[in-house]
């Protein structure tokens, strides 16, 4: 048995604003997006315009956004559940002290960049919709 890609899928009040977070932040590619309220598969987002969801994609990594309704509506078992998540997202990088410095003033940053004890080099993020991101690279 092989597991292909994991692909967190995260409720977001406003999908639009969330791929955008990414793309321009931290450099992911749109995917794919659709607006609410369709079927139809879009490759770029519309100013102005509400989506139901939307996939970003950097490397290996791919997030999906879901407008919290619909979210909820699709999956029932949510039904009460609030926006966010008690996990956070770590994702293995390269060049990190570029990374670092390419982002951190224009984002919350939760933990700053640090060698850890086991030998990592590691900060943490806050996204748009308070989900934490955390990068690490091996140290050499």
């Amino acid at each position: 048995m092989k597991f292909n890609k994991l692909t967190p899928n995260l409720s977001v009040k406003n999908v639009a604003e969330s791929a955008r977070f990414y793309q321009e932040i931290l450099g992911f590619k749109l995917e794919m997006a659709v607006p609410d309220g369709t079927t139809r598969i879009e490759n770029e987002i519309i100013e102005n315009e509400e989506y139901a969801c939307a996939m970003v994609r950097k490397d290996e990594v791919y997030l999906m956004f879901f407008n919290e309704r619909n979210f909820k509506c699709d999956i029932s078992v949510l039904h009460g559940f609030p926006q966010g998540a008690s996990a956070l997202f770590y994702i293995d990088v390269e060049n990190i002290k570029e990374l670092y410095a390419k982002i951190k003033n224009r984002v919350e940053i939760v933990k700053d960049l640090e060698t850890t004890w086991y030998g990592m080099q590691e900060f943490y993020i806050k996204d748009c919709n308070k989900y934490i991101l955390g990068f690490g690279e091996q140290c050499e």
